[in-house]
């Protein structure tokens, strides 16, 4: 059975999250692109952090037989991107993040909104 890209986008927040992933939102992108139905994007404090925060992600993702198209980056360069089709991940440090901005890029996307522990 297929899951639903929210679902999968779903799936690598609570990945990120039991990694203590900082800021991290899901913007719905279905309506503006045919990139992808939505990118998760999510922040950490350092390199192994980072690494931490892709590693768990991957495993679940793989785990539920979510497979991954595309990888780039890396935690040293502080920015991972990971492609899952209707779903792409950005990890990124801090620093990173605020200079490509994508919240502000795609400020047209809707938000979804994340209750902790869902």
């Amino acid at each position: 059975m297929k899951k639903n890209s929210l679902a999968i986008a779903k799936m690598a927040v609570a990945a990120a999250e039991d990694k203590k992933a900082k800021d991290t939102v899901i913007l719905k992108l279905s309506k503006l692109t045919l990139i992808a139905d939505y990118f998760v994007i999510t922040s950490g404090d350092s390199e192994p952090q980072l690494k931490a925060i892709n590693n768990f992600i991957m495993r679940k993702l793989k785990k539920n037989k979510i497979r991954l198209l595309h990888y780039e980056g890396k935690p040293e360069t502080g920015w991972i991107l990971l492609d899952y089709g209707d779903v792409i991940v950005h990890i990124f440090s801090k620093e990173k993040r605020d200079f490509y901005d994508l919240e502000y890029i795609w400020q047209e996307a809707k938000k979804i909104r994340l209750l902790k522990g869902k």
